[in-house]
């Protein structure tokens, strides 16, 4: 299937150009992956690992407190925590008090700081990793970090301006409905099969994943 098609469709289901643009992420240059600090990686990892399988608006309301109890996320800090913190933590109704998620926070500042001892920052590593490899990157977060398989690494990576796909269950559906996929998205067939459908589409259009990405769920017929 040509993306032509796919995007012709997302423009006619949401009612012209400029109505899907709306609907777009914002695209920012790589090297403002540099400019954010390593702190904020740590916070956003587990904002998204605590908003799996949870009421994502229920995280968003009580992130202030996510941000007081957590001191800022300072991975420094955080990887070499004590256990008697994380179980202070587990009894702070600041927080959602799930002690598993909770536990992750550590283990994903260990993964920020090895990174940043190698490459000077978490988005420094970040910015060197290409978006023709997403898989290679899901991969090794999903390896290093702790609760970062599934969606929770590509809704990460999302939001902190890497430029990459999401594999929603509406994507999924077209991917499926093209037969540029047959295994199950989160085996390492599924999303290598999903990398070179976007690979394709964008040395075809030049446009960002993210938007790919985004065009494509909007192209489903409900």
């Amino acid at each position: 299937m040509e993306f032509s098609d796919i995007h012709e469709r997302a423009i006619a289901r949401k009612g012209g150009v400029k109505q899907l643009n709306a609907l777009l992420p914002s695209v920012f240059p790589a090297s403002e992956l540099e400019k954010l600090g390593d702190d904020r990686y740590l916070a956003e990892i587990t904002r998204c690992v605590f908003k799996a399988g949870f009421v994502w608006r229920v995280i968003d309301n009580k992130w202030p407190g996510f941000e007081a109890a957590f001191h800022g996320f300072v991975p420094a800090y955080w990887q070499q925590v004590s256990p008697d913190v994380l179980e202070d933590l587990a009894r702070d109704e600041r927080i959602v008090r799930n002690m598993q998620k909770i536990r992750t926070v550590p283990d994903n500042a260990r993964m920020i700081m090895d990174a940043v001892y190698e490459h000077g920052s978490f988005g420094a590593f970040l910015r060197q990793w290409p978006c023709e490899d997403q898989v290679g990157l899901l991969l090794w977060l999903k390896r290093h970090g702790s609760r970062l398989g599934g969606n929770s690494a590509q809704y990460f990576l999302r939001v902190v301006g890497w430029d990459g796909f999401i594999l929603s269950h509406d994507v999924v559906t077209v991917l499926r409905q093209a037969n540029l996929l047959d295994a199950s998205p989160t085996s390492k067939k599924g999303l290598q099969q999903a990398q070179t459908a976007f690979n394709h589409w964008h040395q075809q259009t030049g446009i960002p994943y993210s938007h790919l990405s985004r065009i494509v769920a909007c192209s489903l017929d409900s």
